[in-house]
């Protein structure tokens, strides 16, 4: 059987350095904006992204884009 796979929720996640341990290890924190389009593009997930990562007080060490997707069996 085909399996189906239903896009059914989308996160964006900003990843920040907010410093480091006592080991000198980075500590990151993340940041998560959530009800994100399925259907947005990577390109203006990435602008959108960019924009808000000019606001935040600490550098940002990665940028995510988090899709949960159903999957169900063709019948």
């Amino acid at each position: 059987m085909a399996v189906i796979a239903t896009p059914v929720d989308a996160t964006l996640q900003i990843v920040v350095q907010t410093g480091t341990d006592e080991g000198g290890r980075p500590v990151t924190r993340v940041r998560s904006f959530r009800n994100l389009k399925t259907s947005a593009s990577d390109e203006d997930v990435m602008e959108v992204a960019k924009a808000l990562s000019g606001l935040q007080a600490h550098p940002v060490d990665s940028i995510m884009k988090v899709v949960e997707i159903a999957l169900t069996e063709e019948q």
